[in-house]
């Protein structure tokens, strides 16, 4: 079964306006599916294949000439060289649209896509299925504002307790969301040896890949704290300086999300160091050994997980509608904190994020940090929207 996603339009849009397209994300987040699906009599080469990948890098122009465009062109990553060939082929016409590339691998990739491709190519990120995807409703990107309330209000879908956490043991991956006889450790083990095995090993050289597996274990026992590279380097017994390249590789390949702090035009007693985010909570909860929605509800990072998950939500209403998410933290040196902050048009919408069907004023408190500020939201379990104070509503998690 086709979940249809969000993305189409903006594949659609962008393939009228540039002659190239590039779909990045994380492996068996649906960009080749999502392509083939807006473009069904397309030629589709994928570079899985050997024989294609060969030709591609020693015969570029032989490729060319027996593919023509318009065309999908799968792991483009295998064959970066190509990327110079098919700009010559864009500069000698005028038609938009005709070669969509897709990538799983943005670290080296998007280095030779911006020196081949400047200017004639859209890049698009795509991560896992949305709620409002897998619920079959319209995204939009979310901001606490009345007006995406009401309508949020009228077009919600029912999301218990239970669902949120089934939902977030399952994580965001297709196959995982439209099957239920997949066998989700059986996904998620192949997943992390074909990540580690494939994407890992062409993009850095690590020798160690029990160490960089711990290491990536140790992240996901933090999802939703302040990223603190001695405390990674020192569980697993690696350097800061290795610490540090290996995130890269984790939030480069789409796994993590490094949610920045807020700090300029409010004050300079602020903390400057991010905070981590597994981009998929079930691939969170399979790292770290939850393995029930009940044991992880019931757990000590239940609240974590539940912030993760809102937080993936969020970007994904952003991200998938075209935008990238802007969005930060805050926490200055008296330990106030604010979940997220949403910046729009001069404006920062303060946002809330808390495992709780009984929202209270002092969960916002410290709203009143920010200065003209928009309107602020409390994402929780209450089940309908309410006004918390003037400018504060309690959001349902099922309006995301």
């Amino acid at each position: 079964m086709y979940i249809e996603r969000t993305i189409t339009k903006v594949i659609e849009k962008a393939s009228k306006q540039f002659k190239v397209l590039l779909l990045t994300g994380a492996r068996q987040v649906g960009k080749s599916t999502v392509l083939k699906r807006c473009a069904p009599d397309r030629e589709y080469v994928t570079f899985d294949d050997i024989t294609e990948r060969e030709m591609a890098i020693n015969e570029p122009k032989l490729f060319l000439q027996r593919h023509k465009a318009p065309i999908i062109i799968d792991e483009i990553q295998y064959a970066p060289n190509l990327l110079s060939y098919i700009k010559i082929e864009v500069d000698n016409s005028d038609k938009k649209g005709q070669y969509w590339l897709i990538g799983s691998q943005q670290f080296h990739m998007m280095k030779n896509v911006s020196e081949s491709l400047a200017g004639r190519i859209a890049v698009i990120d795509l991560l896992g299925l949305s709620l409002s995807e897998i619920n079959n409703r319209e995204s939009k990107p979310f901001i606490p504002t009345l007006e995406y309330i009401t309508e949020k209000r009228n077009n919600h879908y029912s999301y218990k307790i239970q669902d949120v956490f089934k939902q977030i043991y399952n994580g965001s991956y297709p196959a995982l969301n439209n099957n239920e006889d997949n066998d989700r450790e059986l996904f998620y083990q192949s997943y992390l040896r074909t990540y580690l095995e494939r994407d890992i090993r062409d993009l850095s050289s690590i020798s160690n890949e029990m160490t960089f597996l711990k290491f990536v274990r140790s992240v996901a026992a933090r999802t939703g704290e302040v990223l603190q590279y001695s405390t990674l380097a020192n569980e697993v017994g690696i350097s800061q300086p290795t610490a540090k390249s290996w995130l890269s590789l984790l939030v480069s390949s789409r796994i993590v999300y490094l949610l920045e702090p807020y700090y300029i035009n409010i004050t300079k007693r602020m903390t400057k160091m991010p905070k981590i985010y597994f981009l998929d909570t079930g691939l969170c909860a399979y790292l770290t050994g939850w393995n029930t929605p009940e044991v992880i509800e019931k757990g000590a990072k239940a609240g974590a997980f539940f912030e993760t998950f809102v937080i993936s939500e969020i970007i994904k209403s952003y991200q998938h509608n075209g935008k990238n998410a802007p969005i930060f933290w805050y926490r200055d040196f008296d330990d106030k904190e604010i979940d997220l902050l949403i910046e729009q048009n001069g404006k920062l919408y303060p946002i809330e994020i808390k495992l709780s069907a009984n929202p209270d004023k002092s969960m916002v408190k410290n709203f009143s940090l920010i200065k003209n500020a928009g309107e602020g939201g409390l994402i929780c379990m209450y089940d309908k929207d309410i006004p918390l104070t003037k400018d504060i509503n309690v959001i349902p998690i099922n309006y995301l």
